[in-house]
């Protein structure tokens, strides 16, 4: 397996980041916030800057951990366009070739494909548009994420097994009937009571999940640990906070405690990183 991580959730700044990565021998960042700044809204000469400074560490960007589509789709959707381009952009000077996007925060579904397809008809061919099953979204439940992937077949799953718990869906029956849409694994898990702890501690079924992605050739595993309130957390949920256990000193300790216990669940199952 090859691991990557949002290690933001370590440290705001990129070079906090890069020692996180560093010390826990990951080479692959799903970039969403650097310095405060969104990855939407980093100027593409910091962009540059970003690169430069991963390629001396010997890491580069898996993809980005965009927010576009967690927003409502009634919204001017000029404004996302231009948001999204603009990621494009930035997809385009790191060398990264996936966006990580959501399905708005509606029940209307011809709505959420229709803003979805003009997102896919905006990008690139060599970009690979990646929807993250979340809470509150259209594609909150693995049949409505069925929908998306089924009108839109290009549009790849991003699993979240974690996001699936909170929204009281069973993980084994959503990767049943999404697997073949799968592109690659968020690493997040929950317990019932939708509380977020570390892989395999919670009700995701994450050595289960992990096995079969495995089996059908997945590689890349992203660690989102949401193991403690780090910056911006609230924006990228909507307001809500974190609700974890255990409790952790730092952001450093609680990103740390989570691959360590990714890289326990794969020792469990003898797959090697």
């Amino acid at each position: 397996m090859i691991l990557s991580a949002f290690a933001d959730e370590a440290s705001n700044d990129l070079g906090g980041q890069i020692e996180a990565l560093a010390r826990n021998n990951i080479k692959l960042l799903e970039i969403r916030g650097v310095d405060g700044e969104n990855i939407k809204d980093i100027s593409h000469k910091k962009i540059l800057e970003i690169k430069n400074k991963l390629d001396e560490n010997g890491m580069r960007v898996w993809s980005l951990g965009s927010p576009m589509g967690k927003n409502d789709p009634e919204n001017d959707f000029s404004k996302q366009l231009y948001d999204f381009e603009h990621l494009m952009e930035s997809a385009k000077i790191l060398g990264c070739q996936r966006i990580r996007l959501f399905s708005f925060f509606t029940r209307n579904e011809a709505l959420a494909l229709d803003r979805l397809e003009k997102f896919l008809k905006a990008a690139p061919s060599d970009m690979v548009l990646c929807h993250e099953n979340e809470k509150g979204i259209f594609g909150d439940t693995w049949e409505n994420c069925k929908k998306i992937h089924t009108a839109l077949p290009e549009i790849k799953a991003v699993f979240d097994p974690a996001n699936f718990v909170q929204c009281e869906v069973d993980t084994k029956e959503a990767w049943a009937n999404l697997n073949m849409h799968v592109d690659y694994m968020h690493i997040k898990d929950a317990l019932k009571d939708k509380r977020v702890v570390p892989c395999g501690m919670g009700y995701g079924n994450l050595e289960y999940l992990i096995s079969e992605y495995a089996k059908k050739g997945g590689e890349v595993l992203t660690l989102e640990p949401h193991l403690m309130e780090f910056y911006g957390l609230s924006a990228l949920e909507n307001g809500e906070s974190v609700s974890q256990i255990p409790v952790y000193s730092d952001t450093n300790v609680a990103f740390d405690a989570g691959v360590t216990a990714l890289k326990a669940t794969l020792d469990k199952l003898n797959l090697k990183y």
